[in-house]
């Protein structure tokens, strides 16, 4: 029997609710929680994304160190249908591009990276 694994990513952030408005409409996402200390990012119902209030506890303790820069040294990878679509909406929302839509010669596909609100590097990928 195989086991299925599924990603659930979680990131420390230090605004819930913007950056859940920033990630669904890059992604053309939906809340799948919302609210100011956690969130679901969600696609056709399924969750791709978890952010969690930099600052909250909850039971199991904070998941980021406050000492240290929210979004050093993480990437977040997203493929997407349509990549076009995606670097659209990236423009109309200024979003932050920290290199714009390229082919990666290694992967073979074609990619923008972009920087959210904390400072994560955001990879879109045909």
């Amino acid at each position: 029997m195989t086991a299925s694994v599924r990603p659930q990513t979680m990131i420390a952030v230090s605004d819930v609710e913007k950056s859940s408005a920033w990630y669904c409409e890059l992604l053309g996402a939906a809340s799948g929680h919302g609210g100011p200390e956690y969130e679901r990012i969600v696609v056709d119902g399924e969750l791709i994304l978890q952010l969690h209030r930099q600052e909250s506890e909850h039971h199991h303790g904070t998941i980021g160190d406050p000492a240290q820069p929210l979004g050093n040294g993480v990437a977040l990878w997203f493929e997407l249908g349509s990549l076009e679509e995606a670097a659209a909406r990236a423009a109309a929302m200024g979003a932050t591009i920290q290199t714009g839509v390229h082919l990666n010669p290694n992967a073979h596909h074609h990619e923008l990276w972009l920087r959210d609100p904390d400072g994560y590097l955001v990879v879109l990928a045909s």
